[in-house]
């Protein structure tokens, strides 16, 4: 994963809102929710979900498909696992520098 791509991840879940609305849906599992189950477990006004919801598709975190007349959302599962994985790559990887320098 690139810069570019990381940040763009992250600032989609850069706001309170958009937490809430990315947990319900991992909450949800595979199976997603309607953007009416989202909006009624969020509370999020409809039109302001549907902001959120753009930014969050846009970032590759939350994937929508049509199913009949219903947008169905879900966590993109695999873009959150890449994502956790790039800030934690070099994880305590100069833990033992300042011990070096120190002594």
């Amino acid at each position: 994963m690139e810069w570019e791509e990381a940040a763009q991840g992250f600032a989609a879940m850069g706001s309170e809102a958009r937490l809430q609305v990315l947990r319900c849906l991992i909450r949800a599992g595979e199976n997603g929710l309607t953007v009416g189950e989202v909006q009624n477990r969020t509370g999020i006004a409809p039109s302001t979900l549907a902001h959120h919801l753009k930014f969050l598709a846009a970032a590759g975190v939350v994937k929508q498909a049509r199913e009949g007349r219903s947008t169905i959302c879900r966590a993109d599962y695999g873009r959150l696992e890449a994502l956790a994985g790039f800030i934690l790559q070099e994880c305590c990887a100069d833990a033992g520098l300042r011990a070096a320098n120190d002594g």
